[in-house]
């Protein structure tokens, strides 16, 4: 007599049944955070009557400004350097194109961790000729923890939606079926996260005096924090009175 091959249990359908009717909800969270990372985009720019002298006067000032965000050591938790371009300034007017200048511009990009240090460097950088500060841009790093408790903050309301759905029926909940980051099922369209970013205050600093300048007072902006879920749960079979 030959046993009997165990039979997998049958899936369960992908939609409710009177046997287990489905309930599906949305949880959300909002929170606030302190950020904990600044960044300024600084723009170093320099002129010559020849590209080489341009050039030269460019390294130099790029230099000056290098060394200048370097010390202030651990403040600084990255320092990059994006686009650099020489160009030349043609004349407007006469016969045949002349060229009047070159222009360069190197762009460099700092973040920041201590935010006292942050105003006064922004300050020693706009107070530099040819020298363009732009922002601060807050933000929160990818792994903060403010992140995890937004996304269990939203797990939370979503089954304590489930449990009022529920309630109403005079039933409880029986299981989880399907929890899902919003958007998981079906990828974002093209652009749809930069149309979602939080948008970031700029502000551009330049430097009108050789005086040293006081210190900026910089406060930080608060980080607005979403975390959305969908969440289906099965149900007791309620008992629906005529």
């Amino acid at each position: 007599m030959t046993a009997e091959t165990p039979q997998p249990p049958a899936p369960h359908p992908p939609y409710g049944t009177p046997d287990a009717p489905r309930i599906a909800v949305r949880g959300e969270a909002h929170l606030e955070a302190e950020p904990e990372i600044a960044r300024i985009g600084i723009t170093v720019s320099a002129r010559g009557t020849s590209r080489r002298e341009a050039l030269d006067d460019l390294t130099r000032r790029n230099a000056t400004v290098l060394d200048l965000v370097k010390t202030y050591g651990e403040a600084v938790e990255k320092l990059e350097t994006g686009a650099f371009s020489i160009a030349p300034e043609l004349t407007r007017y006469g016969r045949g194109e002349r060229v009047r200048a070159y222009h360069g511009r190197v762009h460099i990009t700092a973040e920041l961790t201590d935010f006292t240090a942050l105003g006064e460097l922004a300050t020693r950088l706009a107070d530099l000729d040819l020298t363009r500060v732009d922002g601060p841009w807050w933000d929160l790093r990818p792994d903060s923890p403010a992140h995890r408790e937004a996304r269990q903050q939203a797990v939370r309301d979503a089954v304590q939606r489930a449990r009022e759905y529920a309630a109403a029926l005079s039933t409880t909940l029986a299981a989880l079926v399907e929890l899902a980051d919003i958007g998981a099922e079906r990828p974002a369209p093209y652009g749809a996260m930069e149309a979602t970013a939080p948008r970031m205050r700029t502000a551009a600093y330049a430097a009108e005096t050789a005086d040293e300048a006081a210190p900026l007072d910089l406060e930080p902006q608060r980080q607005h924090i979403h975390a959305q879920v969908n969440a289906r749960f099965t149900m007791t079979p309620p008992r629906l009175e005529p």
